[in-house]
């Protein structure tokens, strides 16, 4: 069973944290059912850029990110080339390290 390696966040994961997780999974399926609180203002639907990561190792196993989750990704504050929306994102069998962006686009935070 895979891993995913989330690095410390000031807000949201201050001790960062270690979680298996079932392959097929999103990242923000497992962030959330681990007690992570990634946002996800679309309710995961692909609808905005507030479930931002940065896939630090890991990136090569996911599948490509979809025309419309690259043109998201493109709207998303502090993007890089190891950018995904982890709502779209899935586990495959390799063990991923993500970090969170420390900003969103969102001006407020909506906890659900």
């Amino acid at each position: 069973m895979p891993q995913i390696i989330f690095l410390p966040h000031e807000e949201i994961s201050p001790e960062g944290a270690v979680i298996d997780v079932e392959t097929g999974m999103s990242i923000c399926d497992a962030a959330l059912k681990a007690g992570i609180e990634i946002e996800h203002a679309c309710e995961k639907s692909c609808a905005c850029t507030t479930c931002h990561v940065y896939i630090r190792e890991g990136f090569d196993s996911l599948q490509e990110a979809t025309d419309l989750e690259e043109d998201y990704l493109d709207k998303a504050w502090g993007v890089d080339p190891d950018s995904r929306l982890s709502c779209q994102a899935k586990v495959a069998q390799d063990d991923l390290v993500i970090e969170i962006p420390k900003y969103t686009i969102n001006m407020v935070s909506e906890h659900h």
